[in-house]
C-alpha cells in the first residue's frame, strides 16, 4: 500500500474512460460511487482465484484474503502487494475515511477500515465494490 499522490501508470482521458466501461462501472471506478450492499457479484464468493481492477486489469487482492464481515460488500483483510493500491483520505459525507484507489490506473475501489474488530491477521476491512473487480478462478 501507498499513500503518496504519485500519478498512476494508466492514463486516460474522461471521455476514454467513458468509452469503455458502463455507466455503473464508471459511476463508481471514476467518480468514487458505490454500488448498493449485498447487490455485488462477488459479496458472497468464496471460489479461489484473484481479484483484479476492472478498468485496467490490474490484480489487487487474492480469495485467500478475503473474509465475511457480513457488510454487504466484499471485505479483505489485506491487498496484494503493498504497492497494488494507494489509499487517500476522504472527508466527504462528513465523516474521514480511508479511500483505496487501483494504484496501476487510480480507480476508486472502495474505503479501508481499521480497529473493528474483526478476528483477522491485520484488524483492517477493505471495503471493496464488487463492480470495481473482475474475479478470476484459480
Amino acid at each position: 500500500m501507498t499513500t503518496d499522490q504519485t500519478s498512476p501508470r494508466v492514463v486516460k482521458t474522461d471521455e476514454q474512460w467513458r468509452a469503455e466501461l458502463t455507466p455503473a462501472e464508471y459511476a463508481v471506478l471514476r467518480k468514487a460511487g458505490t454500488e448498493r450492499p449485498y447487490t455485488g457479484e462477488y459479496t458472497d464468493n468464496h471460489k479461489t482465484g484473484v481479484y483484479s481492477c476492472r478498468a485496467c486489469g490490474a490484480e489487487l487482492f487474492r480469495s485467500d484474503q478475503k473474509f465475511d464481515s457480513h457488510c454487504g460488500w466484499p471485505s479483505f483483510f489485506s491487498p496484494l502487494a503493498g504497492s497494488a493500491i494507494v489509499e487517500r483520505v476522504d472527508n466527504t459525507l462528513g465523516m474521514r475515511r480511508v479511500e483505496v484507489l487501483c494504484a496501476n490506473c487510480h480507480s476508486h475501489l472502495g474505503h479501508v477500515f481499521e480497529g473493528e474488530g474483526y478476528d483477522t491477521p491485520t484488524d483492517l476491512r477493505y471495503c471493496i465494490n464488487s463492480i470495481s473487480m473482475r474475479f478470476a478462478e484459480a
